[in-house]
């Protein structure tokens, strides 16, 4: 396992809820965290279906042009009654012809799992790869599951995605109605960089 040595980490990302949730995340890392946005970064095209494979693609094109460390997560929603959808789609079900709008992806959820009269608990989890790729090649990958089900309709105006319709296991609440911390704590996000985080940073 490789540690992180240098002083700058490129976070591989044009998502700003993102970038704020990793920077809590190294709250307490004596290091400057850049991002694609900042740095005006191409966005790579995801061309893999698996979370691995586009992590790594995103990782790897942003540690090359900077010649600096990067990491780069691909996350999203698994749905048991979709047979793991939307997937490493998730962001696409937001797409539209003047950007990502997730009140249409949870509904265009909600209406696909209304279609097969899916049962309740509508059991589903959110995803987290990440990869820490170096300029020669290397990359250590990190993964975090969070379990929950989805619910309708969405609850709570914090978070971002699909939090409001995402109610996490043990939970009355959705992800949407929680705090930043408290999301912050238990994330499929915070799980995979638990990880990374006693692998190469401690």
């Amino acid at each position: 396992m490789r540690k992180f040595q240098g002083e700058k980490l490129v976070v591989a990302t044009h998502n700003e809820g993102k970038l704020d949730e990793v920077r809590a995340l190294f709250a307490n890392k004596s290091m400057e965290i850049l991002s694609s946005k900042s740095l005006d970064l191409p966005e790579p095209i995801e061309t893999e279906d698996t979370f691995i494979g586009n992590a790594r693609i995103k990782a790897h094109s942003a540690s090359k042009i900077t010649n600096l460390p990067a990491l780069a997560d691909d996350s999203g929603i698994t749905i048991d009654a979709l047979n793991g959808e939307p997937g490493v789609y998730t962001a696409d079900w937001a797409e539209t012809p003047s950007g990502r709008d997730f009140s249409l992806a949870m509904k265009k959820t909600h209406e696909a799992l209304a279609k097969i009269s899916a049962p309740y608990p509508r059991l589903a989890q959110f995803r987290c790869t990440l990869v820490l790729a170096w300029p020669d090649g290397h990359d250590e990958i990190f993964e975090g599951a969070l379990a929950g089900e989805v619910v309708w309709p969405p609850r709570g105006l914090d978070g971002h995605g699909y939090d409001p319709i995402f109610q996490p296991k043990g939970y009355d609440i959705t992800c949407g109605e929680m705090s930043f911390e408290s999301k912050n704590n238990i994330s499929h996000r915070s799980i995979a960089f638990k990880k990374l985080s006693r692998a190469c940073f401690d």
